[in-house]
């Protein structure tokens, strides 16, 4: 591992759905599950537009999450989607030293950069799996940031690892964005209340098919739940993300995400057979999330053959830690995947 202070030009705005946005290819760069949301949720959220004429009241989807978590409601904070969140974060709390965990979702940087402050880098390497080890976490550090399972590496990292960054004086701060997608959750932090400065990160937008919403909540100590929404402004989720939040975290809702969980492990396993039979592609090994990371000589130039035989991919080079050798692939059907495979040997065979 490596730690130090940014000082390259990472496009750290850039996310997976510019790849896609104004042309019609197929999504494999956007990490939020397909079929969705489930016609469930969409008329539940079609129902709540009858109530947009009244301020919007996130009372009962905060008891919701809090319950879903086991937490009262004073640790619970709702947001518009996890990117919010990372914004209160940055402009909240009276860090001196962040330090983000990298090779991962690029947005609390960004959002840190932008309130003033200057961010340490820890950059795992692809030598170690890109898997943490807790000591190469600076001790002066007193806010870290890490994602578990994390955003593009698809590595889940052991919960004991991640608590064991927890310091009297820092703020732990873990993006779970996609734990919702492990079957049994298994590794998550969510609902602990034992590891000082803890702050887990949810979103709703991948599971459920809400990016367009915008709706995520935040697990904290009471005082940092304060602190943040101060940082708020008024009414900041609407009545529409605050129903959906409130249908999601039903025991219906948590059973269909868990099935959703296990087909996603099904299709990913088939996903990284195919990709094992390219002798010019190497993946992450042991991925978890609903995408995988694997490298290609000269991805950046597969990546837009991929494009003109129709599929997006992730161009991993906006990453700190990657470079334009890697590619972010989502896990979709059988059929999909298949497809892509011929696509990808199509491509390799142009490019090689």
């Amino acid at each position: 591992m490596d730690t130090h202070t940014h000082t390259d030009a990472h496009d750290l705005r850039h996310h997976g759905d510019a790849e896609v946005r104004d042309e019609k290819l197929i999504d494999l760069a956007v990490n939020v599950r397909t079929n969705t949301p489930p016609d469930w949720l969409r008329k539940r959220i079609a129902d709540s537009l009858t109530g947009l004429a009244a301020y919007p009241d996130g009372r009962a989807a905060r008891a919701a999450v809090a319950e879903r978590h086991d937490l009262t409601s004073n640790r619970v904070l709702l947001t518009a989607g996890a990117a919010e969140a990372f914004v209160l974060l940055a402009r909240a709390l009276p860090v001196r030293r962040p330090v983000v965990v990298h090779p991962q979702f690029t947005e609390p940087e960004a959002a840190l950069r932008d309130a003033g402050h200057e961010v340490g880098r820890v950059l795992l390497r692809e030598e170690d799996g890109f898997r943490l080890d807790p000591a190469a976490v600076p001790e002066d550090a007193d806010l870290v940031v890490i994602g578990n399972p994390t955003n593009p590496t698809s590595v889940l990292h052991p919960a004991a690892s991640i608590a064991a960054l927890a310091r009297p004086g820092r703020i732990l701060v873990v993006d779970e964005a996609f734990m919702d997608a492990v079957p049994g959750e298994r590794e998550s932090l969510a609902g602990r209340t034992d590891v000082p400065g803890l702050v887990v990160l949810r979103s709703l937008t991948k599971t459920w098919g809400l990016a367009g919403l915008r709706i995520g909540y935040v697990l904290a100590e009471p005082e940092t739940i304060a602190a943040l929404e101060r940082t708020q402004p008024l009414w900041p989720v609407s009545t529409p993300a605050l129903v959906a939040a409130e249908a999601c975290m039903s025991r219906a809702a948590l059973a269909e995400a868990e099935h959703a969980a296990h087909r996603i492990g099904v299709e990913r396993t088939h996903l990284l057979a195919g990709l094992a039979e390219f002798d010019e592609v190497r993946t992450v090994a042991g991925a978890e999330g609903p995408f995988v990371l694997l490298r290609i000589d000269g991805a950046d130039v597969v990546r837009e053959r991929l494009r003109s035989l129709g599929f997006a991919a992730r161009r991993g080079d906006t990453f700190p830690g990657l470079d334009r050798n890697w590619l972010r692939i989502a896990v979709r059907d059988r059929a999909t995947t298949n497809r892509f495979l011929q696509a990808l040997d199509q491509a390799l065979l142009i490019c090689g």
